[in-house]
């Protein structure tokens, strides 16, 4: 056996897929052990990985940022470690020696001094040059990153009006990458509820004033969400402490606006939720 890399089953996720405040959430926990501090021991479970062993050891890590659902760990020999979690993907923060309790397979291991950060499950990963990660495949085509603080609503509203993106429907669009990185499933059917807008409507078909009140909800969500771990909905009358969303995995219960049911319906591929009755079809 390999030092530092133990063999486990695999997990089953349980939740809504990570989405952009979840990874930058996981981001911060990992930040928290490792920004400025040497890497004693580096591990990969994956044989293509290994040589970067010995370069990473030694290494301080400068940063560890995200740009959407990936995770960038910077070091100070100008190595940068891309993860991206995927479905089963998850990072741990422990003591060094310490193992969390978990049946997922663990995949990169960093360990300083005292601590340890552990990557489980995950198989989107690699160590990259600047270069490379300019020319990265996935990180090339992603759009703004719906967490960064410079992102304006006006800039978001510029963006839907786009010719590429402006006669996509919102259900698609809020899925695309390209668009917003960080978006995913469950923020699509909360911001488009919160903008009161039906997710077959394009951007060509809203007025300017529902473009900002879109653009705006789309930062309040992701804000929010990042803010409270995953949750969306906020304290009020009839909604329950472990509530966590407006509408999302919420089909055929009351809406808590105007109590008319939720429905289901299938976009792009994924389950979208949205209110009948609180979200505008009108083109």
């Amino acid at each position: 056996m390999r030092s530092g890399i133990v063999p486990d089953a695999a997990g089953v996720y349980g939740g809504p897929v990570p989405e952009g405040p979840e990874i930058r959430r996981a981001a911060d926990r990992v930040a928290d052990v490792l920004v400025g501090r040497r890497i004693e021991q580096a591990c990969f479970a994956f044989p293509q990985l290994q040589p970067f062993e010995e370069r990473l050891t030694g290494a301080v890590v400068e940063a560890v940022d995200t740009r959407g659902k990936a995770m960038l760990t910077r070091f100070d020999n100008e190595l940068t470690l891309y993860s991206h979690n995927q479905l089963y993907g998850r990072w741990f923060t422990v003591r060094r020696g310490k193992l969390p309790e978990t049946r997922r397979s663990l995949r990169v291991a960093l360990h300083t001094h005292s601590d340890s950060a552990l990557l489980y499950s995950a198989s989107d990963i690699s160590v990259l040059t600047p270069g490379q990660v300019q020319s990265h495949p996935f990180l090339s085509r992603l759009g703004p990153d719906v967490l960064d603080k410079d992102l304006s609503t006006g800039a978001i509203a510029a963006r839907l009006d786009q010719e590429r993106f402006r006669r996509r429907s919102l259900a698609a669009l809020y899925l695309d990458q390209s668009f917003l990185a960080g978006l995913g499933n469950y923020l699509r059917s909360e911001i488009l509820f919160g903008a009161g807008l039906h997710p077959a409507l394009r951007p060509v078909d809203i007025d300017p004033e529902r473009k900002k009140r879109l653009a705006r909800e789309t930062i309040r969500m992701c804000r929010r969400s990042y803010r409270t771990g995953g949750k969306t909905l906020t304290p009020g009358k009839g909604r329950r402490k472990a509530d966590r969303f407006w509408i999302f995995a919420r089909a055929s219960k009351p809406c808590y606006s105007c109590g008319t049911g939720i429905q289901r319906a299938n976009y792009s591929g994924r389950r979208l939720y949205f209110c009948p009755a609180c979200q505008l079809q009108e083109r």
